[in-house]
């Protein structure tokens, strides 16, 4: 579970980091806002929930 949330982070900030490097620092700076509140959205939110929730169900029934 840790190693996913990782290689999410990680994705996430290689994408953002390539993003603003191509368009310039003011651009940089939009994207991230848009991207910070994308992620704060409440249905978004419900949803990293419940998919933590799905996920953490399978890796109990699998480490059974």
């Amino acid at each position: 579970m840790p190693y996913l949330r990782i290689l999410l982070i990680t994705g996430v900030t290689f994408a953002a980091y390539t993003l603003g490097a191509r368009a310039g620092r003011g651009r940089y700076r939009t994207i991230k806002r848009n991207a910070g509140k994308i992620w704060r959205a409440p249905s978004i939110r419900a949803v990293r929930k419940a998919t933590r929730r799905g996920t953490q169900k399978l890796f109990r029934a699998v480490s059974i």
